[in-house]
């Protein structure tokens, strides 16, 4: 690529937000670059969303094959199972590759440049010039760092960026990869730990806690609120939080790091009680995992002389601001002129699908087609622990603190055919509709295939549905979506199973 190249649209990160929007507006004819720092895909692909589903389904099978076989007449003891770990944590890397090469497949297809390297805008777009991006070399780490090196200077009518977000530290312990890690060091450990503490009950923290437990490293999660899942329906966490106890996980909630002291045979990390911080312990460890959320990724993007304004309260706090905020069909500009912004990088909620949606509808309107945009209120949310957890629009605690006047309907999956055949039958269906209309306000599972189930509620709120519409809709036997018949039909007082 020779310098002073010019594109339609410069689009920096090549994640769920940016290699989508590059595609998109390929296809709709702009010429378009695509610059990434590391491999395509972005942390979701390659440290997230995909290669971690892989761990949960090692996991999965393993749990399934020591505590149910035996129900089922098919008799295999753990000491009868081996656990190859290479080969478990070789799986999900392996499958990172073959995402990566069909990125870069279609980049191809879609005659789009790949440029591997760190961006920094040194311009905007104004009436003497366009959009100007330097590309040098990537340095430091995959979430943080910079470029070296001699810069290639491009330009583009448009920029967007896709950089996304990567894990919070804690300021007195930062990572060190070996005994306090993050997220990504937690997919790759080349052993098993015989024990760990999790901070944060989060997504990320569920989902390790469940894959570490499930081989049997003895699992301690820690989490500063009162109740585990905390964005989550009181009922879900409550379920979710007896059930992983039942299998193994110890729980402290309430309750906070106040210090890591790390050792050569580990960690002995200092907890208080939120409520009572004279009330100190230590619990003694081989790795603590800090899963306490994500921040915005764009060390290094911008020139100073940029001027790009970033969030300075609220929960996009330190994120990139962008008109998203003040309108209700945003450009996604930031505040410079012909600088575009999605997904993770401009804040919560952080979640890759949500990128991907908003990347479609900016590349649209730059293209000025219309295009109803992303819904914010029907934005599906996964735990991918087992059972898992899945919910959508807003929870019974914020229907109260909302002063609305709502229905409520839960089913226990404890009487539900297809669940009890297939050995879990742990989990509750919960909807929250509008009273009197049954407009569906809110849904949350726990339980069997919950992220697979909470499509249907997703297409009914998007759709603006009522529970009178679930129910009249026939669910085919025996399936785990008649869960959401029954949870509908709670909403009414007409519960045929429960």
């Amino acid at each position: 690529m020779a310098d002073n190249k010019h594109y339609d649209l410069i689009v920096i990160g090549g994640g769920p937000g940016g290699y989508v929007g590059a595609i998109r507006a390929a296809q709709m004819g702009l010429k378009v670059c695509c610059i990434e720092r590391d491999k395509l895909g972005g942390v979701c692909l390659n440290w997230g969303c995909i290669p971690t589903k892989a761990l949960l389904h090692n996991a999965e099978l393993y749990m399934e094959a020591i505590t149910h076989g035996s129900k089922w007449g098919i008799e295999i003891a753990p000491e009868h199972v081996r656990v190859d770990w290479s080969k478990v944590i070789g799986r999900s890397r392996a499958i990172t590759g073959t995402l990566n090469s069909g990125i870069g497949f279609l980049f191809k297809k879609n005659k789009i440049d790949h440029v591997v390297g760190h961006a920094k805008i040194v311009a905007g777009k104004t009436a003497a010039g366009p959009c100007k991006v330097e590309v040098r070399k990537a340095s430091g780490t995959y979430y943080q760092g910079g470029g070296e090196g001699e810069a290639q200077v491009i330009t583009a009518d448009r920029v967007l960026i896709a950089t996304g977000a990567g894990p919070k530290q804690l300021p007195f312990a930062p990572c060190d990869g070996k005994t306090v890690i993050s997220s990504s060091e937690a997919m790759t450990l080349a052993t098993r730990p015989a024990s760990m503490l999790i901070i944060g009950s989060g997504a990320i923290g569920m989902e390790f806690a469940y894959f570490y437990n499930a081989f049997g490293t003895k699992v301690t999660v820690v989490e500063m609120v009162d109740r585990i899942l905390p964005i989550e329906d009181d009922d879900v966490s409550a379920a979710a939080l007896k059930t992983f106890t039942a299998q193994g996980i110890s729980f402290r909630v309430a309750t906070s790091v106040k210090a890591i002291e790390k050792s050569a045979a580990g960690a002995k990390v200092t907890l208080y009680d939120v409520n009572d911080p004279t009330k100190i312990d230590t619990v003694d460890v081989e790795v603590v995992l800090v899963a306490i959320g994500v921040g915005a990724r764009f060390d290094g993007l911008f020139d100073t002389a940029l001027g790009i304004r970033i969030c300075d309260s609220g929960a996009a706090k330190g994120h990139i601001w962008t008109d998203y905020r003040d309108t209700a069909e945003p450009s996604y500009q930031t505040s410079v002129a012909g600088i575009y912004a999605i997904g993770d990088v401009v804040g919560p909620p952080w979640l890759a699908h949500v990128a991907s949606e908003e990347a479609v509808a900016c590349v649209e309107r730059m293209k000025g087609h219309h295009t109803l945009g992303v819904d914010y209120g029907s934005i599906p949310g996964c735990t991918y622990c087992n059972p898992q957890i899945a919910s959508i629009g807003i929870t019974e605690r914020e229907a109260k603190a909302k002063g609305l006047k709502y229905k409520v309907g839960k089913y226990s999956l404890k009487g539900h055919g297809k669940a009890i055949a297939v050995g879990a039958a742990d989990g509750i269906v919960k909807i929250i509709t509008s009273d009197p209309y049954g407009e569906i306000l809110g849904a949350h599972i726990f339980g069997e295939d919950a992220s697979e189930l909470i499509g249907e509620l997703g297409l009914a709120k998007r759709l603006e549905a009522t529970a009178e519409d679930i129910i009249s809709t026939v669910h085919a036997h025996p399936t785990m979506h008649e869960a959401i018949h029954e949870a509908a039909l709670a909403t009414e007082g007409r519960v045929i199973h429960g």
